[in-house]
């Protein structure tokens, strides 16, 4: 890849070389902190501002609004937080405008930024889409929302690159920045040594998503799947990540409602979870990005999802896939178990959990697609990442 300048290539209305970026989920978060740290490398004086979290403040992030104001999931869910979010989008491209930016990058969440860059972009402001929208996997028709709203696209699977070739949309594939910093040759035995975890029993890891809707939805499920396996193996211990302060007393609490609080051997964490799942022999984990991170780490997993009964008859006939975990889709094969919905039960999962756990050759098969799965995605995402960003403000420069 050519020589991508280092020195400032648009100013925006403070006379800086400016991104504003809007992430919308925990995950979101940690992938744009990547970037950029990228960035910065490449232009130390980078001013960032926008939506995001924590991960992405650590970079030097302005953050106008936390992640929490866009961590929504689910038809119905989303209808009832329709009007704040309208109204969020519009101020927040009010103010963009104001400020000019060099560009724009949405990571992820596709039904909030979409609509985002097609007035950014509409307005001149050039538009980068940092992860695409599973349109392989559904709804096909946002391909021709994309052709719209984006000026350039960073994939991190290698297979949609031919996706928007075919469909005309400048995109690069960049790697996945996860496989950039997780190893699946993380101690087992020094993640349970910090978590205080014992060293000599089976560790269950639980992780019932990142979203309040996701953990109103299914902390339940993963805390009676927990008391069902220690009815069947009392010596296994449960450690739960929860993605932040506030979902950590969440399911504390219900924890408590199940009164499983003082019978469970269970730890709880705030943050930490790919140190949990480097701790853990196998991985209870909602359908979303923890599955490729446990994947990436070499962890043997059981994915399931649960919703609102409502949004999962909506979605239910809309899969392109047989499968809804990265793992089993990037392998194009029913590599770990999935349970949807009604499914999900604690006797299922409880099963399939204890299953990895006793079945020694089946996690080193595991084990070993994930070594290759990683192979393929550890591409130096945030380096590419800022390359592609870079171009993009160089080529709409020299169009204005």
């Amino acid at each position: 890849m050519s020589e991508v300048p280092r020195t400032p290539l648009a100013d925006d209305a403070h006379g800086e070389f400016a991104l504003a970026m809007v992430a919308a989920e925990a995950s979101g978060d940690l992938l744009a902190s990547a970037m950029l740290q990228g960035l910065r490398a490449e232009v130390p004086t980078l001013a960032a501002y926008g939506v995001g979290g924590r991960a992405m403040c650590s970079q030097g992030f302005d953050a106008w609004a936390g992640i929490e104001e866009l961590s929504v999931r689910g038809y119905v869910e989303v209808l009832s937080a329709l009007p704040r979010l309208l109204a969020l989008r519009r101020s927040l491209a009010r103010r963009i405008l104001a400020r000019r930016p060099t560009a724009f990058v949405g990571i992820d969440a596709p039904d909030f930024n979409l609509g985002l860059e097609r007035r950014l972009r509409e307005q001149g402001v050039p538009t980068v889409h940092f992860i695409g929208p599973s349109i392989w996997a559904w709804r096909p028709e946002r391909i021709e929302a994309i052709r719209r709203s984006v000026n350039h696209m960073l994939l991190v699977f290698p297979f949609e690159k031919s996706i928007y070739d075919d469909a005309g949309i400048p995109a690069t594939y960049v790697g996945h920045p996860l496989a950039d910093v997780l190893s699946p040759s993380s101690s087992t035995s020094a993640a349970r040594r910090s978590l205080e975890l014992p060293l000599d029993r089976p560790v269950i890891a639980l992780l019932p998503g990142s979203r309040p809707d996701e953990v109103r939805y299914m902390g339940q499920t993963v805390l009676q799947t927990a008391a069902w396996i220690h009815r069947q193996r009392p010596d296994c211990h449960f450690v739960l990540p929860a993605a932040s302060p506030g979902l950590l007393e969440t399911l504390r609490r219900q924890a408590a409602r199940l009164r499983l609080d003082s019978i469970l051997p269970l730890t709880f964490v705030s943050g930490q979870s790919h140190r949990a799942m480097s701790a853990a022999d196998t991985v209870l984990v909602a359908s979303g990005t923890a599955t490729l991170e446990a994947a990436l780490l070499g962890r043997p997993m059981v994915i399931f999802y649960r919703m609102a009964a409502l949004s999962f008859l909506l979605m239910r006939n809309r899969g392109l896939l047989p499968w809804i975990g990265l793992p089993n889709i990037l392998c194009r094969e029913s590599l770990v178990p999935e349970f949807i919905q009604h499914e999900a039960s604690p006797e299922a999962l409880g099963g399939a959990l204890l299953a990895q756990l006793d079945d020694t050759s089946l996690r080193s098969r595991l084990q070993q697609r994930f070594a290759d799965m990683h192979g393929s995605l550890a591409r130096g995402c945030a380096k590419r990442s800022a390359e592609a960003i870079l171009k993009v403000c160089e080529s709409s420069k020299g169009t204005t």
